[in-house]
């Protein structure tokens, strides 16, 4: 039966349903890393890794793993996009597995250079052979006896950023958009959106691009069958009615380059003093 957001040990079952399971970890991050979130997906024995982290995540991580599936079952690692609490611990999944890695076409060319010279003679190809490097329009991506749906979410908040949805679970996993900077129980569903509001407010306004890049990500949410929502940082978005108000509040939330004017762009205020 549907285990949805139950808790065993360090994993977060936010589905777990005849066979397929997604699987939440939230206090994996040691040291002094913001709070992040990373997910599991079983699908007929075969196992994939969205947006895994660095090195802070990944000893921890790989344990978690080992004790659902054996490390040839896995098959992909998602990144959502390029940053270090992403996929900055790349290099050794590409070294002791042999996943490939999906992730937008325009970071596909930067992240060999998270492996060190070291590393890639080690590989048995070359690094760029194992990335799947996805178009803007993204795609589906078969795994297990399903799929993974690659959906657009560009510049929120990177220029090339991804989203990953899952049919069977009908969760969208999210990246940093309803991203919450809160230190613990990330595991547990949001229950006052209003009181919800102060922990995302300030990063949404800096991170996502602008109001119209919400908007249309908002409305290509709206036509999908989405249950859940689930970002990388902070807590899930639970049930239709919740997820609708999350798509309500940042279709109307002005952010990025709608809050800025000539002062964020002022040399002598940087400390530039002009020659007499």
């Amino acid at each position: 039966m549907n285990q949805a957001l139950t808790r065993h040990d360090k994993a977060h079952f936010l589905y777990n349903h005849n066979g397929h399971q997604c699987i939440q970890f939230s206090d994996l991050v040691v040291g002094e890393g913001i709070q992040a979130n990373q997910f599991l997906i079983i699908d007929n024995n075969r196992a994939a890794l969205i947006d895994p982290g660095g090195d802070l995540t990944y000893t921890p991580l790989n344990i978690e793993l080992g004790k659902r599936v054996k490390t040839h079952q896995l098959d992909y690692i998602f990144a959502s996009h390029q940053d270090p609490d992403i996929i900055a611990s790349l290099p050794r999944w590409m070294m002791y597995t042999q996943c490939q890695v999906v992730t937008s076409k325009l970071w596909s060319r930067f992240l060999p250079h998270l492996a060190s010279q070291y590393i890639t003679q080690q590989l048995s190809q070359n690094l760029e052979e194992r990335i799947i490097a996805m178009p803007d329009k993204g795609g589906a991506i078969a795994f297990g006896n399903s799929e993974i749906i690659v959906l657009p979410a560009h510049f929120l908040h990177s220029v090339g950023n991804f989203q990953f949805y899952d049919p069977v679970s009908k969760i969208l996993f999210s990246g940093d958009m309803g991203a919450s900077l809160i230190e613990e129980h990330a595991e547990q569903p949001i229950a006052d959106f209003d009181a919800h509001i102060p922990h995302m407010l300030g990063f949404h306004q800096r991170y996502m691009a602008s109001n119209k890049a919400c908007r249309l990500w908002a409305n290509m949410v709206r036509e999908m069958d989405v249950e859940m929502i689930v970002p990388q940082h902070g807590s899930p978005f639970v049930g239709r009615a919740m997820v609708q108000r999350f798509l309500d509040w940042i279709s109307n939330l002005s952010c990025g380059i709608d809050l800025m004017n000539q002062q964020h762009f002022d040399a002598q205020r940087a400390g530039y003093k002009k020659p007499v």
